[in-house]
C-alpha cells in the first residue's frame, strides 16, 4: 500500500483525507499494526486507482481472498471475453483495429491490421507480438512510418509514463529497448492538426490515421480491464478510399 501511495505522490495525511480516514490508520496499515478489512483494502486500493490485478495483491497481503478473477482469453471461462473483442474488431472493418494487454502484446487483430506485415522481419511476429516493438523496430514498421520522429516522440514518453506509474519491470526493460533505437524528441502539437497522425507508406500509398484507445472502465475481470483497443481511423480521404477498395476486392 505504501509503495502505491508513494507511486501516485500522495503523503499519509493526503491518501487519509481522500479516503476519509485518520492518517494513523494509513500508518498503520502500511506498516501492518492492523489488519484492514477487505472493504478497507478496497476503498484505499480505488483512492489510488490500483489496477484489478493488484489490489488481489493488497487483499492476499492483508489475509483476504482475491476479489477479482482472472480469466485468460482461451480458457473456457474467457470465451465471452474474447467473442466481444472479436464483435468488436469486425465492427470496425475496413479499417484496421486490434487489442492489446498491459505490456503491448498482441491478443487479437481484424484482417485489415495484419495486412500492413507483409514487410516485417518475422522474428518481431513470434508470439508474443509486441505492438510497441512492432511499430518502432527498425525491423518492423518504422521505416515505413513517414512521420516517426513525431510518433516515437509521443509514444515512448507514454510508455515511460505507464511504466513508472505501474511499476511493472517489463515495460521499463521495453523502454530502454527502444530508446536504444534513436533518441526521443518530444512530439509539438502541428496547429493544422487534431490529434497526432500516423503516416505509413504502404505498398505504393501515403495512408495516414488517427488512433483511438478503448478501454472497459468498468470492468470486474482482470484480463479485461488490462485490455485496451487500438483503432485506426482514416485520417484523409486517399485513406478511406483505399480501404474502401480493399473491402470491395475481398
Amino acid at each position: 500500500m505504501r509503495e502505491w501511495r508513494r507511486r501516485r505522490r500522495l503523503s499519509q495525511l493526503e491518501l487519509a483525507i481522500q479516503a476519509d480516514v485518520s492518517a494513523r490508520h494509513v500508518s498503520f496499515v502500511e506498516t501492518g499494526r492492523t489488519t484492514p478489512s477487505s472493504a478497507m483494502v478496497l476503498h484505499l486500493a480505488e483512492q489510488l486507482q490500483v489496477p484489478l490485478r493488484e489490489r488481489n495483491r493488497l487483499l492476499v497481503a492483508a489475509g483476504h481472498a482475491p476479489m477479482y478473477r482472472q480469466a485468460a482469453l482461451d480458457d473456457p471461462d474467457g470465451t465471452r471475453v474474447r467473442a466481444a473483442l472479436e464483435r468488436f474488431l469486425q465492427a470496425h472493418a475496413p479499417y484496421p483495429a486490434l487489442a492489446v494487454d498491459r505490456r503491448w502484446n498482441l491478443l487479437l487483430a481484424n484482417d485489415s491490421f495484419t495486412a500492413f506485415l507483409a514487410a516485417v522481419d518475422t522474428k518481431l511476429l513470434e508470439a508474443p507480438v509486441n505492438l510497441m516493438r512492432l511499430g518502432l523496430h527498425p525491423d518492423g514498421l518504422a521505416p515505413r512510418i513517414t512521420n516517426l520522429e513525431q510518433v516515437r516522440g509521443y509514444l515512448l514518453p507514454r510508455l515511460a509514463r505507464q511504466a513508472a506509474s505501474t511499476g511493472d519491470p517489463v515495460l521499463h526493460q521495453l523502454y530502454d529497448e527502444l530508446v536504444a533505437h534513436g533518441p526521443v524528441v518530444a512530439a509539438l502539437p502541428d496547429p493544422a492538426e487534431i490529434a497526432l497522425p500516423i503516416q505509413l507508406r504502404h505498398r505504393g500509398v501515403e495512408l495516414s490515421f488517427l488512433t483511438a484507445v478503448t478501454t472497459f472502465g468498468t470492468a470486474f475481470d482482470v484480463t479485461l480491464e488490462e485490455i485496451a483497443i487500438e483503432t485506426y481511423l482514416p485520417a484523409d480521404a486517399a485513406t478511406t478510399a483505399y480501404f474502401r477498395r480493399l473491402r470491395a476486392s475481398c
